[in-house]
């Protein structure tokens, strides 16, 4: 699967580039050049960084699945145990 970004979210992302280059390595970077770090970044470190994502999820889902089963889970066949505590 790959990896998208909006059209919003790409020109975002490259401007952002590009001030980092200009605030932190003191040379300005072009926006085509921007344009294909980002490329690079997205195609090379991007799928990391979803699986991380879709791992969590699925870590986060099993547990809310683990939790829901506890909490409404039902005693079966209590029927005769409620009639034989009242004859107590």
């Amino acid at each position: 699967m790959s990896i998208e970004l909006s059209k919003e979210d790409r020109a975002q992302a490259i401007a952002s580039i590009e001030r980092y280059f200009l605030e932190n390595m003191e040379e300005k970077i072009g926006n085509v050049a921007a344009g294909g770090l980002l490329g690079f970044f997205i195609d090379e470190i991007g799928p990391s960084i979803y699986n991380k994502a879709v791992a969590d999820v699925q870590e986060r889902l099993q547990q809310r699945i683990a939790d829901l089963d506890f909490e409404v889970n039902e005693d079966e066949f209590t029927y005769w145990r409620k009639y034989d505590k009242a004859r107590k």
